[in-house]
């Protein structure tokens, strides 16, 4: 049970983390200042934070027009979501189907 909340909020943290990067990053650019490096936003969405990634990058409107973002981040999010699918099959069966 510990388990548990300890990663909800895990990814509670993550994905907060991914969102408001998304923003500082736009603030950043606006502003003519230091920028977030791009690898480091893709090691926050590939560390769990995907979905806080790809929600600021709409409600900021950031990184839209780059399509290694557009096709990147829905990628990620897909790799993890197949990787959850796969540990809930195992969990659930005891036995992985391929």
């Amino acid at each position: 049970m510990v388990w548990k909340i300890i990663g909800i909020g895990y990814l509670i943290v993550i994905n907060l983390v991914g969102f408001f990067s998304m923003g500082l990053d736009k603030r950043k650019a606006r502003r003519g200042k230091w920028r977030i490096p791009e690898a480091r936003l893709f090691v926050q969405a590939a560390v769990g934070g995907s979905i806080g990634s790809l929600a600021g990058m709409y409600v900021f409107r950031h990184k839209t027009r780059h399509a290694k973002f557009v096709v990147g981040m829905p990628a990620i999010l897909a790799a993890q979501v197949f990787l959850v699918v796969l540990i809930v099959k195992y969990v659930m069966t005891g036995v992985f189907w391929f």
